[in-house]
């Protein structure tokens, strides 16, 4: 490796990086450059002699490749392009299309997404008659996925004790046979969901021992990032893929292990060394990214966690401001306290709106703040939305694609066989699937061969079936034929759809239009940059192969507005921003109210919190709400234990004026303390007010007394909006009123016989 590159590193950046005599854990803090040292290591290792060909780079997301990629080409050239760099899910189809033959499966098999995955799922639950109300799609998908995760098969899943009293505990018996006719279905389809691609590639590894010594010999070095992200069956097929050789380097921080429900494993870093017995440990412990204060109080946040592999994180940037903290009476007034803050910000500091976000516990916490910003025309972006390949046209047009490449899809059959419009409707399809299920093959099986498989139907039903079987098959016949664009273009026109999308210029048709067009030039892009890396020939089953692995993660909002970003803290791992709010710190939100008994759930949840306050490079804001509307009641909240989890040295409270006098008003109205002990004894003394004054009955509504006190010059506590200050008073009896300037939620006129308010003073 070139001199320069080494002194870009600290010490301890460049010992992981040097190190290649077998196995290595890189223990990376947040901010600590886990991606150059990954970068950096993959160079180094191209420079001591490895081929590319024989380096395997496991990350969780294409963009953190696709980066990865760029940077190593930068330092060795050319030779990075034959790296075997990609996701766990990418890396492992490319692997099955290659040695799918032992498996029983076509190399053209499909690869579902999660909306064909339940589509399919759906159908099932329906023919076996069950209660699709108790049997909810996104449930049962989820158990089969946890199952898989933990590769037990449909074969054993009945025999799993804890499978068996979880499905007993949610009445859903039955989820066993429908695992069991899912898989059985998947197969006769030629498809493989995402899950299944780890399920068969540890299948293929496992059960085939030569294909196994084939890829170990291959790759003689093997890089994993994020490696506390991994799952059961993930941490299983790299210790496959090592059996003969321990050259393996991941790279991970356990602090940063928050994605369990999607199977996520935290022992698998934890216990690294007892299962690589000689690997060596690096700890990347210098934070690049956020000041001083943040990374003090993340590291005094974290070290409440009992499970963990210790280090000292430290930051060499400026000191910086304090976390702020923000008690806000209600969820109403928390969203105007952060729409202030970043008023400000944006006015005051210049802060541009893109480099603040806000991130909170549940997706539901996003409308107040939506609504705040509305208020005052500030621009924002709700990351995770929609992605591109979601939308309705496109997964039709790629269901036109998927067809032809793999004749059984069932789910791509099902989407396209009547659009556009060609008078196939419900009825002929049910026949169809009927037939089909009771000669046990596919529904273009079926029609293809009508008599054959008794598809009992009308010469014009069968002459419309055979048109569209007619049209697919011209499609088919030209897959190696004709490039991806090439393709792409004939089944837009041959199909109708083209046509079809021409027929209205209302809005909706146009943005629908135009996403077409977009997929077309993707499509022409990805055909011309594959050949341009030396593919000759880029086919529909390439490019197909490359949509199904997109995520949401990896898109981007193209858009020239700098906008606020929100999302849940979960879907912020791996990002970071200069100004960062995190909001609804309240205890039964953060930490989730089902997180309480179980303390590996509470130390996650942690954790989570740490990941939320070390996306902050400059400024980290924190607040919570004393009310919050819920379940079609206000209710009145704790702040959360983990603030009382960071030393207070690093926390600026700047809760507003006249908060404690009124936080002594409410009690009058039958507050009791419901803090547990445990949670009065880990608060900080100058937060221990708040936190045990937890208030259980409302603020009453107005009535003859609080109407007739109330005078100008007057402050209220009012039960959503906070503190106020009366500006005028006018009306009388029921349609007395009042104009109130409240500190964080604007003015306001109170019809004072609905308005929950406490005068005081």
């Amino acid at each position: 490796m070139s001199i320069n590159y080494i002194d870009e590193l600290n010490d301890s950046q460049r010992a992981a990086v040097l190190y290649d005599n077998g196995p290595s854990l890189v223990i990376a803090g947040a901010g600590s450059g886990k991606t150059r040292v990954l970068t950096y290591k993959i160079a180094h290792l191209l420079e001591v002699g490895y081929e590319p060909w024989s380096i395997l780079s496991l990350t969780f997301t294409n963009k953190a490749a696709r980066e990865m990629r760029k940077r190593i080409e930068k330092q060795v050239g050319e030779r990075a392009r034959y790296l075997w760099m990609g996701t766990f899910h990418s890396i492992f189809s490319r692997i099955l299309r290659t040695e799918c033959e032992a498996l029983g499966f076509p190399s053209s098999f499909t690869i579902y997404d999660t909306a064909d995955s339940k589509s399919l799922l759906k159908s099932i639950i329906g023919e076996m008659q069950l209660d699709d109300k108790k049997y909810k799609v996104g449930a049962v998908q989820s158990r089969i996925s946890n199952a898989k995760n933990h590769l037990i098969l449909p074969a054993d899943y009945g025999r799993d004790a804890e499978t068996k009293q979880v499905d007993a505990a949610n009445q859903m018996s039955a989820i066993g046979e429908i695992y069991s006719r899912y898989w059985q279905r998947c197969r006769q389809a030629g498809a493989m969901d995402f899950d299944d691609l780890l399920v068969y590639t540890y299948k293929l590894l496992f059960e085939h021992p030569a294909i196994c010594k084939k890829y170990n010999e291959r790759f003689r070095y093997i890089l994993v990032d994020e490696y506390q992200d991994t799952n059961f069956v993930q941490h299983q097929i790299v210790q496959l893929l090592t059996k003969e050789n321990n050259n393996i380097c991941v790279v991970g921080d356990d602090a940063q292990s928050i994605y369990s429900f999607r199977g996520a494993n935290i022992d698998n870093i934890l216990k690294f060394k007892a299962i690589y017995k000689e690997a060596r440990m690096f700890k990347l412990e210098q934070n690049y990214r956020s000041s001083q204060n943040i990374v003090g109080a993340a590291n005094s946040l974290i070290l409440k966690n009992r499970e963990q592999i210790r280090k000292d994180v430290f930051s060499e940037k400026e000191e910086g401001e304090l976390i702020s903290l923000d008690a806000a009476y209600s969820d109403v007034e928390e969203g105007e306290i952060v729409a202030n803050h970043i008023h400000r910000l944006h006015t005051r500091e210049q802060e541009s709106y893109a480099d603040c976000a806000i991130l909170y516990r549940t997706n539901a916490q996003s409308r107040i703040f939506e609504e705040a910003f509305r208020k005052r025309s500030i621009p924002y972006q709700i990351y995770g939305g929609l992605s591109f390949y979601s939308r309705k046209e496109i997964k039709d047009v790629i269901a036109y694609f998927r067809l032809a490449v793999n004749s059984a899809d069932e789910e791509a059959f099902k989407r396209i066989i009547n659009y556009p419009t060609r008078g196939i409707g419900k009825t002929t399809v049910d026949k169809i699937t009927s037939a089909a299920r009771t000669s046990q093959v596919s529904l273009w099986d079926t029609i293809t061969n009508p008599q054959q498989y008794h598809l009992e139907l009308g010469n014009a039903a069968l002459k419309k079936l055979a048109a569209f079987q007619e049209m697919i098959m011209r499609f088919m016949a030209d897959l190696e034929k004709e490039d991806a664009y090439t393709l792409a273009i004939r089944v837009l026109k041959e199909s109708g759809i083209i046509k079809d999308m021409g027929k209205s210029d209302l809005p909706e048709n146009l943005s629908k239009r135009e996403n077409v067009e977009e997929l077309v030039s993707a499509i022409h892009d990805f055909v011309e940059t594959r050949q341009e890396e030396g593919d000759p020939h880029v086919g529909l089953v390439d490019f197909l192969s490359d949509v199904s692995l997109l995520t949401d993660q990896d898109t981007k909002v193209d858009d020239d507005v700098e906008r606020i970003t929100m999302m849940t803290i979960h879907a912020a791992k791996g990002l970071e921003f200069k100004n960062v709010f995190v909001v609804g710190l309240e205890q039964n939100l953060f930490p989730s109210q089902r997180c309480l008994d179980s303390f590996k759930a509470l130390e996650e949840e942690r954790r989570l919190f740490y990941v939320a306050i070390t996306r902050a490079e400059q400024r980290c804001f924190l607040s919570y709400a004393k009310c919050r509307f819920k379940y079609g009641k206000t209710e009145f909240s704790n702040p959360s234990c983990f603030i009382a989890d960071i030393d207070s040295r690093y926390i600026q409270p700047s809760a507003p004026a006249g908060f404690k006098r009124a936080e002594t008003a409410s009690r009058s109205f039958g507050s009791k303390k419901s803090a547990t002990p445990l949670f009065e004894k880990s608060l900080p003394p100058r937060f221990k007010k708040v936190a045990t004054t937890s208030r259980t009955t409302a603020l009453p509504k107005g009535d003859v007394e609080q109407q007739s006190g109330i005078v100008v010059g007057q402050v209220i506590e009012h039960e959503r909006f906070g503190l106020g200050d009366v500006l005028k008073v006018e009306g009388t009896d029921e349609n007395r009123k009042a104009t109130i300037a409240f500190r964080n939620v604007g003015t306001k006129q109170l019809l004072l016989k609905f308005a929950r308010f406490k005068i005081i003073g």
